[in-house]
């Protein structure tokens, strides 16, 4: 079964930070953009960070512009969010996710687009 694994979440205090990791189950990140994803509670899921395949180019919500930074090691073929100077609001569900993107393009974070998606990882923010 293909699929993506996050990992790396957890409780953590405000300020704090934490990376989140994200890789792949039965096939290999080669020609995949990866979007962060994530649902908090009672609210609707949100794109929060992408990466294009080549890892040249990235996209982010504008809030969390300065504090989050996604990253890919294509050796390890893994992606890396991480997450600086958190708050009580960035707690949620983080989801990774994978699109089929073998030509350039800019990553988005349209969900119909991505084909593969983990589980999820909660990251809890609390005093």
């Amino acid at each position: 079964q293909l699929q993506v694994v996050e990992s790396g979440g957890g409780l953590v205090q405000p300020g704090g930070s934490l990376r989140l990791s994200c890789a792949p189950s039965g096939f290999t990140f080669d020609n995949y953009a990866i979007g962060w994803f994530r649902q908090a509670p009672g609210k609707g899921r949100e794109g929060i960070a992408c990466i294009t395949t080549s890892g040249r180019n990235t996209n982010y919500l504008d809030s969390l512009k300065g504090r989050f930074t996604i990253s890919r090691d294509n050796a390890k073929n893994t992606v890396y969010l991480q997450m600086n100077s958190l708050k009580p609001e960035d707690t949620a569900v983080y989801y990774c996710a994978a699109d089929f993107s073998p030509l350039p393009r800019p990553c988005e974070f349209q969900e119909m687009k991505y084909e593969y998606w983990g589980q999820g990882t909660q990251v809890t923010v609390t005093s």
